[in-house]
């Protein structure tokens, strides 16, 4: 099992890597393993939720490895966020097929921009971490 300060270490050393202006915290009500708030420029994660999302994501590698997978995905996000300036307002006032049709732009985004970070030694791992992912989100 990963602890918060075994994924803050990773977390700072990713984003020192990188030369990422990012924060971030643990936020133990978070429903998800991480997120991106483009608000605060943070980067939220559970570490219960981690240890969890990594016994339902069958991978071969380490539990930093697999960290540091999901936490370049969350970077994309940041990415696609300074890349692009969407309109939020969409979620608020758009209709449900624009709503949905932003959404799946910013996710597409944020795997992609993520992906350009990854090293070469992970890229199978996260190609296939998202892979999986989606699986679980159409519930197969």
């Amino acid at each position: 099992m990963l602890y918060i300060w075994d994924i803050e270490k990773i977390i700072k050393n990713i984003l020192e890597e990188n030369n990422l202006d990012i924060n971030y915290e643990a936020n133990n009500n978070l429903s998800a393993p991480m997120s991106y708030n483009v608000s605060y420029n943070m980067i939220h994660f559970n570490y219960l939720e981690i240890n969890g999302y990594m016994s339902k994501i069958k991978l071969n590698e380490t539990k930093e490895n697999f960290v540091k997978i999901i936490l370049y995905h969350e970077i994309g996000y940041y990415l696609t966020f300074k890349k692009h300036k969407h309109d939020l307002r969409t979620f608020m006032y758009g209709e449900d097929d624009e709503v949905a049709q932003l959404k799946s732009e910013i996710e597409t985004n944020a795997w992609e921009y993520g992906r350009n970070l990854v090293p070469e030694e992970l890229l199978e791992s996260y190609d296939k971490v998202r892979e999986m992912n989606n699986q679980l989100i159409k519930g197969l």
